[in-house]
């Protein structure tokens, strides 16, 4: 995808969430305490962003732990949404849209049609779209360790055409 939203002329930013450091939030009072210094750049990144790819492989049923909170650290009140102070919050990340990439070892229509796709359905509705996000697209990669080297060839062409489209 990178590849090809770089040919299309797109500017491309990584946040590496595995190489940030940061705490897992453990209590309302610190969630509520603002944005970790480990996230503070990553949070420079998605707002100037138009498009966010967020790619990471299914573990029991979601995303990984360090993915999520990565999202609770970043994703804070006063960066994607107002306060709640009673009242619904107005998302502050309108404008944006998204792409999932989800790998994981199952079929996808297995995780989407047997088991609902419960966790991306969570990322999508309840953390991106809560902040504004819209539209959320995604993509599903199946038995990933499974494919051989044409089917990953594949798999990567198609990304790197949304990467040009700028989806």
């Amino acid at each position: 995808m990178r590849k090809g939203a770089i040919a299309a002329g797109h500017t491309v930013e990584t946040i590496d969430v595995a190489a940030l450091t940061f705490p897992f939030l453990r209590s309302k009072k610190e969630y509520e305490q603002g944005a970790h210094k480990g996230v503070r750049k990553a949070q420079d990144v998605m707002k100037r962003a138009d498009h966010l790819v967020i790619l990471f492989p299914l573990w029991l049923g979601d995303m990984p732990a360090l993915l999520k909170a990565f999202l609770e650290q970043s994703l804070r009140p006063g960066f994607a949404y107002t306060r709640m102070d009673g009242r619904f919050p107005k998302p502050l990340l309108k404008g944006k849209s998204a792409r999932i990439f989800v790998t994981m070892g199952m079929p996808a229509p297995v995780y989407r049609l047997y088991f609902r796709a419960h966790g991306l359905k969570n990322l999508r509705r309840n953390i991106l779209g809560f902040c504004g996000i819209a539209p959320i697209r995604d993509t599903l990669i199946g038995m990933v360790e499974a494919k051989a080297s044409k089917a990953r060839l594949t798999w990567l062409s198609r990304a790197e055409a949304l990467g040009r489209k700028g989806e």
